[in-house]
């Protein structure tokens, strides 16, 4: 095993056996931050027990008291979600007023109202992401959920989903420094703690689909009632060109879309509604209402913040708060007012009021006249000892305080005690500036509602689960997004050992791909493997069908593998992966497989068409039954159990799943799947399966042009050296992804794969 793979592998495994969340960062931030930055990641594997229950005791504590609709009626808390958010925009719209108040004051509430909505918009939709599994991938219900996510996503292109937009709005401000991956957010310490509630918790229901269906519905609807974030109505009046508005509005349609995703969210709703009954009627309405609650929480404190935001002393205090902690290790010797500054910073990390006070009275500061004041002029040039300890834009807030205080009378300023001493030199760290400036806290006054949520991902699961006993209970297990730690480590060591039969002997066997990877990239390659797929169809014209005993045995034992079409790529419906520059081609993949969200276009509904036109008739994928049926045969099952494994890591396996989805998608395109349709239409069967896999995955325009261009895409972005990561050594990792569709079957490969698993097991 290639060795970046190898040290991934062993560290995933170590964790998964311990029982804990991998990668879980600490909480110096908040636990808000925390859960947000852990549910962002593709690969986060969230308990069962005590987390659940702390999500149910927030979700009915912020449910209570969100309307006086009746709770019964979905119709209404509809409209009361719809009223509000269009009252809650006037609301914001008065603040931006014409061009009243201090120099630069639009500025300023335009730069803290599209920071507070950042948390929540750039990633809007994203709760959707793991509502689809490999085990319910043809249930109606689950591809109307789809088809609204697909839209949200922008599917098929890259950066095209609505968070995309949002974070072009943040470039085009300057303000996108930490907002990609999305996961960097939680240390731009301008966002307030407040801003990640809401998009925290639903991002880790999201990684419980199972526990928290009809909350998800139920809140991904209330969002899409309120319609555009309130606060951004402000912006979009001060900055009417500079966004896609449109997209950003989570209840308006895109381009050449029919029904409004409230409307189709609200089609998904019902189709739920009518599958669990009250349940999950109750289960939505809880989610409406939790959501609606935390909205109006979250607005109302953003809007005080933003009419806080109208005194540039506001600005001023918080910076001056942010920035104390690092400024209170220098400035010992420098006084003020028979004070060092010292301690000055110290005091002011919970109350900024004095130093301000003491600030404006100082020598440093010439009230009303910014241009004339030390602070931000000799202080901070290249020569003075502050020089980049603020940055530019923490100048401007400086610059704007300055301006804003009264002038006073000559006497009364010089009557004050002055610094008879410049500042120590002494550096602040870049990037940390704005954000809320609440007053001085009481003790439990400021509980952050996710610290429970926070300690019960850390402390895991409480039982490991259960390992399973074979490939069968294996294949039903993987059916869900849902892991145990056992499930997890089993799936990496079970993919651990696959991947060590596949590169065994590879470089002693000749195999499609070539040994190198060249500039001109996989297309060339790609047109002369369909060409060599058609000179064998030819070739093997005259060989004789196979009986039809031996098409539909062939037909019933691949049904496993069949019928969860498309779960290798399962870990691409994440949401930054679904709409980034290599990802988007395999979630439009994925999203073909499943038909796009229509039935009739469901590669596992056709193909269960086919086995029924034969008399066989299959239990539901995702039942116990069908893992157990006795018609499958036990080899059936090896590869399948592979798909469902590896999907679960996108990033951890990337390149082999890269080369996994080459090989899988040009497999029967130009001959195999001809050869296939003359059997089938030879004993009266249907074609339509194999039919509709030539044609998409042409090596032109469908997945098999698509897997070359993301690999391709992955390649040219990496350094041309030796060494772990870098092209020479993906490309071989690619290579051996590609030749785990079919890896050798011999005794020494078969040993390689049992040797790879038991050093797992032992780890």
């Amino acid at each position: 095993m290639h060795s970046q793979q190898a040290a991934a592998t062993a560290t995933l495994s170590a964790e998964c056996q311990a029982g804990r969340p991998h990668g879980l960062p600490g909480d110096g931030g908040g636990s808000a931050r925390t859960v947000y930055a852990y549910a962002t990641d593709p690969e986060a594997s969230l308990p069962e027990g005590r987390f659940i229950e702390e999500v149910r005791t927030v979700l009915r504590r912020h449910a209570t008291g969100a309307g006086d609709g009746p709770p019964e009626v979905l119709d209404a808390l509809a409209r009361q979600a719809a009223d509000w958010g269009t009252a809650e925009r006037e609301r914001y719209l008065t603040l931006a007023g014409g061009e009243e108040g201090p120099e630069g004051h639009r500025e300023v509430l335009v730069r803290r109202a599209v920071l507070g909505c950042a948390p929540l918009a750039l990633l809007s939709g994203a709760w959707l992401q793991w509502l689809s599994a490999p085990g319910n991938a043809d249930a109606p219900l689950v591809l109307r959920i789809l088809a609204l996510y697909a839209s949200d996503v922008g599917a098929g292109h890259p950066a095209a989903s609505r968070g995309s937009a949002y974070l072009e709005l943040l470039r085009r401000l300057r303000l996108a420094e930490n907002a990609a991956p999305a996961a960097r957010l939680t240390g731009d310490q301008r966002i307030p703690d407040g801003a990640f509630r809401l998009p925290a918790l639903l991002l880790a229901m999201s990684r419980r689909p199972d526990d928290f269906r009809g909350e998800i519905l139920g809140a991904d609807l209330c969002l899409r009632a309120v319609g555009l974030l309130p606060a951004l109505k402000l912006v979009q009046e001060v900055l009417p060109t500079e966004a896609d508005w449109a997209t950003l509005d989570p209840g308006g349609r895109r381009e050449g879309e029919g029904p409004s995703p409230v409307e189709r969210c609200r089609a998904a709703v019902d189709a739920l509604v009518e599958q669990e009954g009250e349940w999950g009627a109750d289960a939505v309405r809880t989610g409406f209402r939790w959501m609606l609650a935390g909205l109006r929480d979250w607005s109302g404190a953003l809007h005080a913040e933003l009419v806080a935001a109208g005194d540039p002393a506001f600005d001023m205090a918080e910076l001056m708060r942010l920035r104390a902690r690092e400024g209170a290790v220098y400035h010992h010797q420098f006084l003020l007012e028979d004070k060092p500054l010292a301690r000055w910073l110290a005091e002011c990390r919970t109350d900024p009021g004095p130093l301000l006070d003491v600030l404006a009275r100082s020598k440093l500061v010439k009230p009303g006249r910014s241009g004339a004041s030390s602070l931000v002029r000799g202080l901070v040039g290249e020569r003075g000892p502050m020089f980049r300890v603020f940055s530019p834009e923490d100048l401007t807030v400086i610059r704007r305080w300055i301006d804003s205080l009264p002038v006073k009378p000559a006497e009364a300023s010089e009557s004050r005690t002055e610094p008879q001493t410049e500042p120590e030199p002494g550096p602040g760290p870049e990037g940390v500036r704005g954000g809320d400036v609440p007053e001085k806290p009481s003790p439990g006054a400021t509980r952050d509602p996710l610290t429970a949520i926070a300690a019960s991902l850390r402390a895991g699961a409480r039982s490991p689960g259960r390992t399973p006993s074979g490939l069968r209970e294996a294949y039903h297990l993987l059916m869900n997004r849902t892991d145990t730690p056992a499930l997890r480590s089993w799936a990496m060591d079970y993919v651990a050992g696959w991947l060590a039969r596949s590169g065994h002997g590879m470089d002693r066997t000749a195999m499609p791909l070539p040994e190198r990877w060249g500039h001109e990239g996989l297309r060339p390659w790609l047109q002369s493997q369909h060409d060599q797929h058609g000179a064998e169809f030819e070739e093997n014209a005259a060989v004789p069908l196979p009986s039809k005993e031996a098409v539909v045995d062939d037909t019933v034992q691949t049904a496993p593998l069949t019928l969860i079409d498309g779960s290798w790529l399962q870990g691409f419906t994440d949401y930054e992966q679904a709409s980034s520059a290599i990802g988007h081609s395999l979630f439009e993949t994925y999203w073909d497989e499943l038909g796009n969200g229509e039935p009739h276009l469901n590669h596992p509904l056709i193909y269960r068409d086919v086995l029924k036109e034969m008399g066989v008739e299959l239990p539901p994928t995702a039942s116990a039954a069908f893992a157990q049926w006795p018609g499958f045969r036990e080899e059936s099952l090896e590869l399948p159990v592979y798909w469902l494994c590896v999907g679960r890591f996108p990033q951890t396996f990337l390149p082999e799943v890269l080369g996994l989805n080459l090989a899988m998608e040009l497999s029967g395109v130009g001959g195999t799947y001809r050869r296939a349709r003359l059997a089938l239409k030879a004993y009266g069967f249907s074609t339509r399966f194999v039919d509709i896999h030539n044609t998409i995955d042409n090596v032109a325009t469908g997945h098999s042009a698509w897997a070359a261009d993301a690999v391709d895409t992955l390649l040219a972005s990496l350094p041309d050296a030796p060494g772990p990561g870098a092209r020479a050594d993906m490309w071989g990792r690619v290579r051996v992804g590609y030749r785990s569709l079919n890896p050798p079957r011999t005794v020494g490969a078969r040993l390689a794969a049992r040797r790879t698993r038991f050093t797992g097991r032992r780890r």
